[in-house]
């Protein structure tokens, strides 16, 4: 099942995708909430529901007459893996870590499809990165490997977008990680029962065009259900939280001379079952208008 946070006539709401169109959860659902955050907090029970209400005759509308929004718009964590599949180890010079390398995003850099990544004035040097990301479907704390898959909400594509001077000047990376707009989230949020092997998923990332990125998600250092052990040792998942898995080879940075993201440009993302993220290139104006 392939669920979608979308706006329509001022009103948002959670679909689900049924070839070129939606199936409005307000209408087939009756008390469904219009928020994937809060849908995803009332538990399995809830997808469960929405599953069967795919079936019903409900208001059905055309994908072309929605805007389709991140499927979480605000997650409570973001929580992103470095170094995690051997080729971009290899074109970065970075040592093969032990442990996963992890760092977070904060939740306002969240865009959706065909919202724009913004180029600050503070640096050039942005760049992009295709992912394969989970989302978490209930709370959770220590779940051993072997259960890992039962605590996934569903699967969707991150764009981790990297401000690459601010990312090397602390071994953090969380500054060149966060900026507002370089964390795209879409199209769809993927249930599970459509992805029986995560680790088994095409991904191209494109630049205008130009496939810059072409891997299988089979490449990863460590796989999801590794990653969500590890990651749920030290503390809390919650529903809604993010965990974009890495990227491969191909970024901007690594080509000689870098690549970077330019105003103009157009990335986009394909993932195997999932879909396609895309979304434009600006340039942001240098005063936000946002005053203390």
């Amino acid at each position: 099942m392939k669920l979608a946070t979308f706006a329509r006539e001022g009103r948002r709401s959670i679909g689900i995708v049924t070839d070129d169109a939606l199936v409005d959860l307000a209408d087939a659902m009756p008390g469904c909430p219009p928020d994937m955050l809060a849908f995803l907090e009332r538990g399995p029970e809830a997808i469960a529901l929405a599953r069967q209400a795919a079936h019903r005759d409900a208001t059905r509308i055309p994908i072309a007459d929605v805007t389709i929004e991140a499927p979480i718009r605000r997650p409570p964590k973001i929580l992103a893996v470095g170094l995690n599949y051997a080729d971009h180890i290899r074109e970065t010079g970075a040592a093969r870590p032990s442990v996963p390398v992890i760092f977070n995003k904060q939740s306002t850099a969240v865009v959706g499809p065909g919202r724009p990544i913004l180029i600050p004035p503070e640096s050039l040097c942005v760049d992009y990165e295709g992912e394969l990301a989970m989302v978490i479907g209930v709370r959770c704390r220590r779940v051993p490997r072997e259960r890992a898959r039962e605590v996934v909400a569903g699967v969707t594509i991150c764009n981790d977008v990297s401000v690459r001077d601010w990312q090397k000047r602390t071994p953090t990376m969380t500054m060149g990680k966060s900026w507002d707009s370089h964390c795209p989230l879409g199209p769809y949020l993927v249930t599970l029962d459509e992805i029986p092997d995560p680790q088994a998923l095409s991904l191209v990332t494109r630049v205008n065009g130009e496939m810059r990125q072409h891997a299988s998600t089979a490449e990863m250092v460590f796989d999801c259900w590794e990653l969500i052990a590890h990651i749920s040792t030290a503390f809390t998942l919650e529903p809604g939280d993010v965990i974009s898995t890495g990227t491969p080879a191909g970024v901007g940075m690594a080509m000689s001379p870098p690549r970077w993201l330019q105003p103009g440009d157009v990335v986009s993302i394909e993932l195997e079952r999932i879909g396609e993220l895309a979304n434009p290139v600006v340039a942001e104006a240098p005063i936000s208008g946002e005053g203390p």
